[in-house]
């Protein structure tokens, strides 16, 4: 487990099954994670196995939950990892709107670069959000995540071309 001021990250049990199910299945969350069909409950458990392996399948799931009262209220993955290069992407999500905004993603993504630079010898860490994703824009700069590009039209929404912007964190520069 791996514990900050306000919230902890720990590893998917099943029991978090239904919770991710529901986060994964709602469609205000597709546009940013890059979902077009609903998750089964299967599919779910599979990934939760899946993730639990990063070594061999390149992913790692893990749940945020709050000191105060256990509650799982997001989820950090680190996917793509590539060990012979020693990165790895990072997304993270808050599951529901009134835990959003409370600092949780940020103090996630400080331990999850901890957990990557120690635990993992990863040296760099990377992430996609979209340029309208003024929120996760602003995630990624606070917590010292450095703007490397943009593919224009990257991503189509709604019948709109929407841009990509690309971060960057090198985890062992001085």
């Amino acid at each position: 487990m791996l514990k900050g001021k306000s919230i902890y990250l720990r590893s998917v049990e099943p029991s978090d099954a239904t919770r991710l199910m529901l986060w994964e299945n709602n469609p205000e969350h597709w546009k940013v994670t890059d979902t077009e069909v609903p998750f089964s409950m299967q599919g779910i458990l599979q990934l939760i196995e899946q993730q639990q392996h990063i070594r061999s399948t390149g992913m790692l799931r893990l749940m945020i939950c709050l000191n105060e009262n256990d509650e799982a209220v997001g989820a950090i993955d680190l996917y793509d990892a590539d060990f012979r290069h020693s990165r790895a992407a990072v997304g993270i999500l808050i599951g529901e709107s009134q835990h959003r905004n409370k600092g949780y993603a940020s103090e996630a993504l400080d331990l999850i670069v901890v957990y990557a630079r120690k635990l993992l010898s990863l040296e760099n860490l990377y992430a996609s959000v979209q340029a309208d994703n003024h929120e996760s824009l602003s995630l990624f700069n606070k917590c010292g995540f450095t703007e490397v590009g943009r593919r224009k039209n990257w991503f189509f929404h709604k019948k709109e071309r929407i841009d990509e912007v690309m971060f960057q964190l090198c985890l062992n520069e001085d």
